[in-house]
């Protein structure tokens, strides 16, 4: 099974010198559902809409004017994160209450978008579950490179419980991780499954500990926000070339990715401390 992904050639190179542009109306401020803030070489996504952090208008909105801003202004590293109690109780079910079945297919296009401009961002990306994670939220995890959580999260692609199907690519993009029979499985069950299931499928990347969890996500993201940006980035599209158009295609572009990485500063000067101090050196990557 394949997925069709943006061209990573058409995406703006990083510029991690670059201060950030003014950020929407809707991404800052005390009453924003969304919250996008910087530590550093970080950009953090913080979803804070009380007491659910439910997805309806205005959380959508606010996601695509997030995907939409980094997109434009890739930064190092993504970190995705939610307040409150939960991470996410999934889609204001008002939402599917109020949608025409006429304007259903542009609505489901649109909200697809956000996952994909999400997914095709060049910079690693990570979702840091502490909690409940449902449907909408689960679907955008998914989009990530990377998954964290702690053992008791629960994560569930919950639709059924509406006769719906999950319409955000959670379904292929759960089926990539964990193989077809379990994305069945938990779309077609509704169950919910805790971190330490997902971690055993391969759904969840590494398993943190609920008392430290905020602060040991945050070092998981700026490990990778403080690595070699370019590197992270062909890594990326190495990826996205095999899952588009298989493993053929990916060896055939590998060359041209890796002369293009041989050529940043980042490799040059790690390769020379290498030469000099050994494989421990302690070079700071710069992103270029």
């Amino acid at each position: 099974m394949t997925l069709p992904a943006p061209d990573p050639s058409s995406l703006p190179e990083p510029d991690p010198s670059s201060l950030p542009a003014p950020l929407p109306p809707s991404l800052t401020g005390e009453k924003a559902v969304l919250r996008l803030t910087f530590d550093g070489p970080l950009a953090v996504l913080t979803m804070d809409s009380a007491p659910m952090n439910l997805f309806d208008e205005a959380m959508w909105g606010a996601w695509a004017d997030a995907v939409a801003w980094l997109t434009a202004r890739p930064p190092r590293a993504l970190l995705v994160r939610a307040e409150g109690r939960v991470v996410s109780a999934g889609v204001d079910v008002q939402v599917f209450a109020d949608l025409d079945p006429a304007d259903a297919e542009s609505f489901w296009r649109t909200q697809l978008g956000i996952t994909r401009a999400l997914e095709a961002l060049p910079c690693p990306t990570v979702f840091a579950a502490h909690s409940l994670t449902l449907t909408a939220a689960f679907e955008l995890a998914l989009a990530c490179d990377l998954v964290v959580a702690t053992a008791q999260a629960r994560f569930g692609l919950v639709e059924r419980k509406v006769g719906f199907t999950p319409s955000m690519g959670g379904t292929q993009r759960l089926a990539l991780r964990a193989g077809p029979s379990r994305a069945r499985e938990l779309v077609m069950t509704g169950d919910l499954y805790r971190g330490s299931v997902l971690a055993d499928w391969g759904v969840v990347n590494a398993l943190l500990p609920q008392a430290t969890f905020d602060t040991d996500a945050r070092a998981y993201a700026m490990r990778l926000a403080t690595g070699p940006t370019r590197a992270h980035r062909a890594t990326k599209e190495i990826v996205r070339r095999y899952l588009a158009d298989g493993l053929a295609a990916a060896d055939d572009a590998l060359p041209g990715i890796a002369a293009d990485v041989t050529g940043s500063a980042d490799h040059r000067r790690a390769v020379a401390a290498f030469l000099t101090d050994g494989p421990e050196h302690r070079t700071e990557y710069e992103g270029r």
